[in-house]
């Protein structure tokens, strides 16, 4: 089946390329074009793409209200095309926040490579006719932890496709009082995990940073694996900690879950509580292989409430899902076992 795609973006040369990158296998079709976010809410309503590509900053109507106008008429899989600068990450985050699914980043080097338009239409394919989330509202009050049943010392959580929304989600309704050190190992560019930090930390009880070498992990903090390096957890006199590494040019996911969760294998055998969120491809499963090994316990979202059912697919159907849960019900899970 074709899929259909609309381009949104006031650079006429961009459109170009982003057509020829994205019609380069003949499975997607561009639609339709707009380079302003007024006519993207037009041809949304009237041609109904599969997927929507859009820009952040433009003339007329700029990206994040085209987004809340489509989600509110015609919702479908909104992704951003986002410039890679610290203000553009707190643009496309808010982009996410009013209903668009994902983003990548407007990069001419990465379209110009082949290995860079593969991924694009890889998340293309993966976003077409999924499931659109709706926009986060304000979040409920966390309510108050009360116990503790557990022996577990770190929840660690891997995430990727609509990951931003399904963490916020599931972090603002941790109480103050919550017993373990979270650490959150979400595919995003390095440029973007400060500003994502940054406004978790002013939606959440619990404080949010992003991580830095030698990071103490401990309860009632949550920090954030930074893009662009891989993040350890350790364990040495002090206490529980992070290690930062720079990635290899072998690693295609920085950070990577899969070495996140190893890592927290061998530092805690037994005493780690894995979850594995809505992405695309299979991140996550040969760390939770190893967390499984040493004991520890993963839990998994389920189908029905992933924007993407990839990674947790995996490992659900690898038999390595102590639970699988849906988005709504995890973090009354969590407080209830740990």
């Amino acid at each position: 089946m074709t899929i259909r795609a609309l381009i949104v973006d006031d650079s006429g040369f961009f459109r170009r390329r982003l057509r020829e990158v994205l019609e380069k296998d003949g499975d997607i079709r561009v639609a339709g074009e707009a380079d302003d976010g007024a006519r993207a809410v037009e041809l949304a309503g009237r041609l109904r793409p599969d997927v929507v590509t859009m820009d952040v900053s433009m003339p007329v109507m700029d990206g994040i209200t085209a987004v809340r106008k489509i989600m509110n008429n015609t919702p479908m899989p909104i992704l951003m095309v986002s410039a890679l600068t610290r203000e553009g990450a707190k643009a496309t985050l808010e982009a996410l926040d009013a209903g668009a699914v994902d983003f990548v980043t407007k990069n001419y080097g990465d379209l110009a490579d082949d290995g860079g338009g593969m991924r694009l239409r890889e998340q293309i394919r993966a976003l077409a006719g999924k499931r659109v989330p709706t926009p986060v509202s304000e979040p409920k009050a966390a309510p108050v932890y009360r116990r503790r049943r557990g022996h577990f010392r770190l929840l660690i959580i891997g995430s990727s496709t609509g990951g931003p929304i399904a963490l916020q989600k599931i972090l603002t309704r941790l109480p103050a009082g919550f017993p373990l050190p979270v650490l959150v190992i979400q595919h995003m560019p390095a440029d973007f995990t400060g500003p994502f930090a940054e406004r978790l930390d002013g939606l959440c009880t619990l404080s949010v940073r992003e991580a830095t070498d030698g990071a103490a992990l401990t309860p009632g903090t949550i920090l954030i694996a930074p893009g662009g390096r891989q993040c350890l957890p350790r364990e040495n006199g002090n206490g529980l900690s992070v290690r930062l590494q720079d990635a290899t040019s072998q690693d295609r996911y920085r950070p990577c879950v899969d070495l996140s969760f190893s890592a927290a294998a061998h530092v805690l055998p037994g005493k780690v509580l894995a979850l594995v969120l809505t992405g695309m491809g299979s991140d996550g499963k040969e760390g939770a292989v190893a967390l499984k090994k040493s004991g520890s316990t993963v839990w998994s979202q389920d189908e029905a409430s992933c924007v993407v059912y990839g990674m947790p697919m995996a490992v659900a159907k690898a038999g390595l899902s102590d639970r699988v849960l849906p988005l709504d019900g995890i973090a009354d899970a969590l407080i209830g076992t740990v």
